[in-house]
């Protein structure tokens, strides 16, 4: 089988949908099924072997200016395909630029409009691509955002395609008003079109059913994973260390760390030893607010460290290695959570808010972490405190969480699914 993925970069930074969509190509690859990952937008970032062909469709640059002038979009594609040269976007995105939801409200129905819009012709490419040159046996969309050319591309192939939803509500939850209605009405029209819909959780799945008006018998779940392989953390006790809390995820108020550090000067009142390490990408569209929070922690000194987002796989693995438990107590419910698996591959136990996907990953026996009450930071500070009181406690969640990713969520695991699910839909398409 040929499996063909199109995916969004996230101009510049590791965005998990990104990185969910290369470790499942990864995967599948593994399994000897041939794979395509074709990056839209800008170059996907991931921190393990890219496995994205360097042609970018829809770049980016061209987007933008195709989408705000008349007199832009009306040059012959010749003329400016330049500007969809890998480098050059990733040099323009190295200044910050925004993939920011409330600021990208025309440009987003506008791309949902496909071949009815000024983005007609990045649709004809990229459905001349796979219909005519690549000819896989099954497409498959990394978001329901991109489903505008989903009409071109059904005219130039004809076999199955079928999408991967796996954070779209957010991002259209942040629309402004004037976009909004709008736009989720243009996603779930254009989401008719396609074959079958995967998610990570049945929580997700329940939401996007219900948000986009989509038949539930039409879904199905396939395990959210990554490589296991250089993640070599183990449970165990970090003697001699003060008991650290950590966060890894971009610093943003969706993400909920506002309310992480709500919970940590409550943490510091009962316990003056306890240190916190936060990791991740700071998006420009959030300084004001991620000023506000070091600001809120400057007192604490060098009892908290901001570590930015690590450039290396050695180098995330080795800021698990230096936390207790992790906590990324979302704002908004999450469909995904590679946070999670990423520290139970090291032996890190996790508290999570018991929203989102995050029940279905833990499980009702609470393996590799505690749940709390969604956007309680009294909740999430007791739960912090018992695990620091009780050590045995703490290294028993750190081994089910240990084994829980490696017989549930590794990447070889996850592409075996995925796999038998693309087939039964192909099957059935025939």
């Amino acid at each position: 089988m040929h499996v063909a993925i199109v995916t969004a970069g996230g101009a510049g930074m590791f965005c998990g949908s990104c990185m969910q969509d290369n470790t499942l190509a990864r995967g599948l690859i593994a399994t000897g099924t041939r794979v395509t990952l074709i990056p839209t937008y800008t170059p996907i970032r991931v921190d393990e072997p890219n496995q994205s062909q360097s042609r970018i469709f829809f770049g980016g640059i061209n987007v933008y200016l195709n989408a705000k002038s008349k007199l832009w979009a009306g040059l012959p594609a010749w003329s400016k395909s330049w500007l969809d040269s890998p480098w050059l976007i990733q040099q323009l995105t190295r200044f910050g630029v925004s993939n920011d939801a409330a600021e990208l409200g025309d440009l987003t129905l506008k791309m949902l409009a496909g071949g009815d819009g000024p983005l007609r012709e990045a649709g004809e490419d990229l459905a001349r691509f796979i219909g005519r040159e690549l000819q896989p046996d099954i497409v498959v969309f990394s978001n329901a955002l991109l489903s505008g050319c989903l009409p071109q591309i059904r005219r130039e192939f004809g076999g199955p395609i079928v999408c991967v939803l796996q954070g779209d509500d957010v991002f259209l939850d942040v629309l402004p008003d004037s976009h909004r209605a709008t736009a989720i009405a243009a996603v779930s029209e254009r989401a008719n079109g396609f074959d079958g819909y995967l998610t990570h959780s049945k929580f997700y799945r329940d939401r996007m059913a219900a948000m986009l008006s989509l038949p539930v018998e039409r879904f199905q779940t396939i395990p959210l994973s990554i490589d296991l392989t250089p993640h070599i953390g183990m449970p165990g006790e970090r003697e001699g260390q003060p008991f650290t809390i950590g966060y890894f995820a971009r610093l943003a108020p969706e993400k909920g760390l506002h309310l992480l550090i709500d919970a940590f000067e409550l943490m510091r009142k009962r316990h003056p030893e306890a240190q916190l390490r936060i990791g991740g990408y700071e998006p420009a569209q959030h300084r004001s607010y991620i000023r506000t929070q070091k600001n809120q922690l400057a007192k604490f000194g060098s009892d908290v460290q901001f570590v930015g987002s690590p450039d290396s796989i050695d180098a995330k693995i080795a800021f698990y290695g230096s936390i207790d438990v992790l906590s990324v107590p979302t704002d908004f419910e999450e469909p995904k959570g590679l946070s999670v698996l990423e520290a139970w591959a090291n032996g890190v136990p996790v508290v999570q808010p018991a929203a989102g996907a995050f029940p279905e990953l833990v499980g009702d026996r609470g393996e590799g972490g505690l749940l709390v009450p969604h956007r309680d930071a009294q909740a999430l500070t007791d739960a912090w405190s018992r695990i620091y009181r009780d050590p045995k406690e703490r290294l028993s969640l750190a081994k089910s969480g240990h084994q829980r990713v490696r017989e549930r969520h590794s990447h070889e695991a996850a592409a075996r699914e995925t796999l038998r699910v693309l087939e039964k839909i192909s099957q059935r398409d025939q």
